[in-house]
């Protein structure tokens, strides 16, 4: 079992990840292997989402620990933020347009930094509490989406999601 590199926050050496030309990302160790197609994985995506990143090889064997995501150079960083961004898919609710029913299940329809959508929850169980003013919802396809702040959205959605909680 090989040691995995660790990348912290007061790392000052270039961090060696680069994308090969079928687009995957290799990282180059510190004894000098390559490790062709890596993935980043973040070990907090929704409390510390630029902290704890991991570099998981094909035989899902952690290759590089990053403390910090702000701890990588510039290139690497923007790298692990494009394959990341594809990973982690979690649309923000900024806007609750309509339920189709106060009962479970019910078809939610809602605005979200990525555009319009609809899904179906089917259970006030789906709704967790992330801190204070948070929330995750687990729509049935499997998407979850996020509410950062319950208090900053508008008066209606406000009214709507308080029926839920």
């Amino acid at each position: 079992m090989t040691d995995s590199t660790s990348i912290s926050a007061s790392a000052s050496v270039p961090f060696p990840l680069v994308r090969d030309a079928s687009g995957r990302l290799v990282f180059t160790d510190s004894a000098g292997q390559a490790h062709a197609g890596v993935v980043p994985v973040r070990a907090f995506p929704i409390a510390a989402p630029d902290e704890g990143i991991s570099l998981v090889n094909t035989e899902g064997h952690e290759v590089a620990w990053i403390e910090q995501l702000q701890a990588a150079a510039p290139a690497a960083r923007a790298l692990l933020e494009e394959e990341l961004a594809l990973r982690d898919f979690v649309p923000e609710v900024t806007r609750l347009k309509s339920v189709s029913s106060f009962g479970t299940p019910s078809v939610w329809t809602v605005e979200t930094d990525r555009g319009e959508t609809s899904f179906i929850l089917r259970g006030e169980e789906d709704i967790r509490r992330l801190g204070r003013v948070g929330l995750l919802i687990a729509g049935s396809q499997g998407v979850q989406y996020s509410v950062r702040d319950m208090t900053a959205l508008d008066r209606a959605s406000r009214r709507l999601l308080e029926r839920f909680l």
